[in-house]
C-alpha cells in the first residue's frame, strides 16, 4: 500500500444528513458548503415563490416544491479534509432511495428539531442506520427558537431510538433567551450573536462555571441552569466512548442554530475529529480494506436526465478499495466483462466536474448508456467479487399507467424503463392484458412520475390508482390458479417473476391461510 493511498483515506469523511422534513437538513447542507467555500451565498427552503433554490436541490420539482426528493452527492474540502455529503430526501414518500443511499456512508449526521424532537421520519431512517451499526452524530437544530427542554429531548432520544446520548455541548438558555452553547470537553463557551455571517465563533475559554464571564454576559439565571445541567450530565448522564460511538451505539449531541450558522463550525469541527474515515466492506470474498491495492467500488444510485439538455445517465458509485483513475479497465461481477471508466465525475448537486483520481469514501458517477444497475460491482481485477446486492423495499401504493397519446408509446416506454432502473419505481405487467402497473413506496411519487415523464420524456399520463397495499413474490407452477377473488391480482415483475397483490392486511392474511405451503417474499 502506497503512503499517498493511505493519506487520501485518513482525510476523507463520507456522510449523510437525515431528518424530519422541516428540521433543517437542507439548511445545515448548505451551510456546511459555505464553511468549504463551495457556495457564495445560501438559499433557504422557506422562500419557495423566490428565484434562489437551495443549493443541493437540483431536480426542477425540487425547487417547484421547497422540498428534497432525490438524494444529491456534494464533494467539497475543509482544513486539510475531503467530505462527502449525501443530502437525502427528508421526505416521507421518499424512502426507497434513501434507504439505499445510507448504505454507502461511513457515518451519519441526524437532525432533530428542537420544538419537535425525534419524529416519524427520523425513527424510520434511524432503524436502517442503527441495523448496519453506522455511527451516529446528533444536531438538535433551532434553538434560536422556544422549544423542548435539552434533558427532556435527550431522554427521547434515549428511549424512541435506544441509543446512548452524549452531549458535547450544552444550550445556555433557548428562544430569545438563546445565549450561546458550552462546550463540555474544551471548558469553553460560544456566545451567540445574531449577524449569522456563517463564520466560526472565538471560543472564550473560562475556568469554571462560575466564571464572571459567564454571568456578565447571560445573567444569573441562566449561568445557575447551566450549572445545574452540566453537574447533573456529569454525574448521572453517559460517559464518552468512541467504540460505542463507532459501533453506532452512541450518538454526540450538538446544539445549534443552522439558520443563524451558529454552532455549526465547531459541530463540523468536531465531526471531523471523531467520525471514521472510510471502513472495510465484507464481500463474497471476504473482508475488502480501504487500503488494498485492487480497486473496487459498487453502484449504489442510479439518476437519469440530471442534465436535462444532455439526456444523459449517471451512475453513482462509492469506492471501496484502491484508487480510481480516469480511463481504468474494471471488471463488472455481474457479467465478468471488462469496461474503461473514462467518464469518471465528482459531484456537487447538480454540477459536476471530472476526476483524474478517486480515493476510498469518494462517490464518483460513471457515464451509464444502460450498462448498469444498482447493486453492481466492479472491481480493477478479473478476480471479481460481489459486495451483494442492495435492498428493495416492498411497494405500498400502485396504479395502472399509460401514455395518453398513443404515438408516444415509445416515448413511455422508455421513461418507464429508465425511471425503473433508477429505482424511483417498480414495475409489472398484469397477466392478460400486459397492462402496465408502477408500484412506489410512497403516494408523492405518482407526482414525481407524472412530473419526469412529462419534463425529460414529453409524455403526458394516465393514472388509475389501484386499491391493493401489498406486494408479494411467489413460487408457484401456476400461479394463475391462486387468484380466486378480487382483493388480489396476479401482476409480473420485469424479470417475469410472479406477483401477488393484496388490497389490505385482511386479504393477505387470508390467502396465508388458505395456501400455507406458498411461501411469499417481500422482496424479490
Amino acid at each position: 500500500m502506497s503512503n499517498q493511498l493511505q493519506e487520501e483515506i485518513n482525510k476523507r469523511r463520507t456522510f449523510a444528513i437525515i431528518s424530519h422534513p422541516d428540521a433543517g437538513k437542507t439548511t445545515l447542507t448548505e451551510k456546511l458548503l459555505f464553511l468549504g467555500g463551495q457556495i457564495r451565498s445560501t438559499g433557504t427552503v422557506k422562500s419557495r415563490k423566490s428565484s434562489k433554490f437551495a443549493t443541493s436541490d437540483w431536480m426542477e420539482i425540487e425547487k417547484q416544491r421547497g422540498i428534497s426528493v432525490t438524494s444529491s452527492v456534494m464533494n467539497f474540502n475543509y482544513k486539510g479534509h475531503t467530505i462527502n455529503i449525501l443530502d437525502t430526501p427528508g421526505h416521507e414518500d421518499f424512502s426507497e432511495d434513501t434507504y439505499r443511499t445510507l448504505l454507502a456512508v461511513d457515518s451519519v449526521v441526524m437532525i432533530i428539531d428542537a420544538a419537535k424532537g425525534v419524529e416519524s421520519q427520523t425513527k424510520k431512517l434511524f432503524k436502517v442506520v442503527s441495523e448496519h451499526g453506522i455511527p451516529i452524530f446528533t444536531f438538535v437544530n433551532k434553538m434560536d427558537r422556544q422549544g423542548r427542554e435539552p434533558l427532556e429531548l435527550l431522554e427521547e432520544i434515549e428511549e424512541v431510538l435506544g441509543i446512548e446520548s452524549y452531549p458535547m455541548n450544552w444550550p445556555i438558555g433557548m428562544g430569545q433567551d438563546f445565549h450561546g452553547v458550552y462546550d463540555r470537553h474544551k471548558k469553553a463557551v460560544e456566545f451567540y450573536d445574531t449577524d449569522g455571517d456563517n463564520k466560526e465563533k472565538e471560543a472564550v475559554y473560562i475556568s469554571d462555571l462560575d466564571d464572571p464571564v459567564l454571568k456578565d454576559k447571560a445573567g444569573e439565571d441562566l449561568v445557575n441552569q447551566l450549572q445545574e445541567d452540566v453537574m447533573l450530565l456529569d454525574e448521572a448522564g453517559s460517559t464518552y466512548s468512541e467504540e460505542a460511538l463507532q459501533a453506532g451505539k452512541q450518538t454526540p449531541v450538538f446544539f445549534g442554530s443552522a439558520i443563524s450558522s451558529f454552532g455549526v463550525p465547531t459541530f463540523l469541527n468536531h465531526f471531523l475529529d471523531l467520525a471514521p474515515p472510510p471502513a472495510p466492506r465484507q464481500s463474497s470474498e471476504g473482508e475488502v480494506k480501504p487500503e488494498d491495492e485492487t480497486f473496487s467500488g459498487f453502484i449504489f444510485k442510479i439518476q437519469a436526465n440530471m442534465n436535462p439538455a444532455h439526456r444523459d445517465r449517471v451512475a453513482f458509485l462509492r469506492i471501496v478499495s484502491g484508487t480510481f483513475e480516469r480511463g481504468m479497465e474494471a471488471w463488472l461481477e455481474r457479467t465478468n466483462k471488462s469496461m474503461k471508466l473514462s467518464q469518471g465525475q465528482l459531484f456537487f448537486a447538480s454540477s459536476r466536474g471530472n476526476v483524474d483520481k478517486a480515493y476510498p469514501g469518494d462517490i464518483v458517477g460513471l457515464y451509464d448508456s444502460g450498462t448498469y444497475q444498482i447493486g453492481d460491482t466492479l472491481v480493477g481485477s478479473k478476480n471479481v467479487y460481489s459486495f451483494g446486492a442492495l435492498p428493495t423495499f416492498p411497494p405500498e401504493h400502485f396504479a395502472k399507467v399509460r401514455a395518453q397519446k398513443a404515438l408516444k408509446q415509445k416515448h413511455f416506454y422508455k421513461g418507464v424503463q429508465q425511471l425503473s432502473e433508477e429505482g424511483a419505481i417498480q414495475v409489472y405487467k398484469t397477466a392478460h392484458w400486459d397492462e402496465i402497473v408502477i408500484g412506489v413506496v410512497g403516494r408523492l411519487q405518482f407526482e414525481i412520475f407524472e412530473h419526469r415523464m412529462k419534463g425529460e420524456y414529453n409524455t403526458d399520463i394516465q393514472f388509475d390508482t389501484m386499491p391493493h397495499q401489498h406486494a408479494r413474490w411467489i413460487e408457484a407452477d401456476k400461479p394463475e390458479n391462486l387468484v380466486d377473488n378480487s382483493r388480489n391480482l396476479l401482476v409480473y415483475d420485469q424479470q417475469q417473476r410472479p406477483v401477488l397483490l393484496f388490497t389490505n392486511d385482511f386479504a393477505l392474511r387470508w390467502f396465508q391461510e388458505k395456501n400455507p405451503d406458498v411461501p411469499l417474499k417481500e422482496s424479490k
